[in-house]
């Protein structure tokens, strides 16, 4: 095995110990980087056999600076050609290091290989089928693709690694810039992580929204054409049809009518094609009406980071847990 993994997490409780025993004998090294966790993560860790990095608190901290930090320590001494990252919410499936470190091997144009992550309990809330649907990419070459990745060190390196800067996406931004600097990405048709969301109130979902839409805006700004489409349909659903609809209310009920209706149609065509991912029709129904709804804290994530930008100040993370 020629694979250290690099496991970062944050008061994650019992979801740590879980991505602590499922990764116990899998890679070379294990790296555990804390951000400022008071829950026991880091005797935790210690415990597991794990190295770990505990980040200086004083600096704004993001996943982008933790997973920096893990791969700093893992290629201090002895380094590993090929680097895992999961987030400690996650727990690896075994076999899946095997074969991505196979496949990274027989390809030398292969920068990062990702696989399929999945849901632990879907069944526990209408968010987390949410996210396991999300999750649930076709496999083949690739743009981008979330945190769970093996990355070849060398282009991790060529790439710069994380911008820590970039407080959502930043998966996206790294996996652009190593794209640029002449990388191939794919994903792996075989299961990579169980992932555990523990999102069971509306609350976290509509913050969770507001952390795609800051994404959305600030990797969107950095590599223009990227989110160009999520963008748009933030800007159409969440800001222009309301303000026509306000603004078409002081000469009658027409226009936020059609507005509405506008808005139902939006609903159906989202519920048809999830449908036509094999979703169960109610199913369908109610996730399509929270991808209608999610155009709204998207706006107020893009705004977010709009009102940060032009004042010069750094973003600082939004979180949802």
């Amino acid at each position: 095995m020629s694979v250290d993994l690099v496991l970062i997490g944050r008061n994650e409780g019992d979801r740590l110990l879980r991505a602590l025993r499922a990764a116990r004998g899998q890679a070379r090294r294990l790296v555990y980087v804390d951000s400022g966790s008071t829950d026991g993560s880091v005797a935790a860790a210690r415990a597991a056999g794990a190295l770990v990095v505990e980040l200086d608190m004083s600096i704004p901290f993001s996943a982008a600076r933790a997973r920096n930090a893990g791969f700093e320590a893992a290629q201090a001494t002895d380094p590993a050609p090929f680097v895992q990252f999961i987030d400690g919410d996650c727990a690896l499936v075994p076999g899946w290091l095997a074969a991505a470190e196979a496949r990274l091997s027989q390809d030398n144009t292969l920068g990062l290989v990702t696989g399929w992550r999945s849901e632990i309990a879907p069944e526990a809330s209408l968010y987390n089928r949410i996210c396991d649907h999300e999750w649930r990419r076709p496999a083949g070459p690739i743009v981008a693709c979330g945190g769970d990745m093996m990355v070849r060190a060398k282009a991790f390196a060529q790439a710069g690694g994380f911008d820590p800067t970039v407080i959502a996406a930043e998966d996206d931004d790294f996996c652009l810039r190593l794209a640029r600097a002449g990388w191939q990405l794919e994903r792996l048709p075989l299961e990579m992580t169980r992932h555990d969301a523990a999102m069971t109130r509306f609350a976290q979902w509509w913050r969770r929204a507001i952390r795609a839409g800051h994404g959305f805006a600030q990797v969107g700004l950095r590599h223009p054409g990227h989110f160009r489409t999520e963008q748009r349909r933030v800007l159409a659903w969440g800001l222009v049809l309301p303000v026509i609809a306000l603004v078409g209310a002081a000469k009658g009920p027409a226009v936020p009518v059609l507005v509405a209706l506008l808005y139902a149609l939006s609903w159906l065509r989202s519920a048809k094609g999830l449908r036509a991912e094999g979703m169960p029709a109610a199913e369908a129904r109610k996730q399509a009406l929270l991808l209608t709804l999610s155009k709204f804290p998207n706006l107020i994530g893009m705004g977010k980071f709009w009102l940060t930008h032009l004042a010069r100040r750094r973003p600082r993370i939004i979180e949802y847990q």
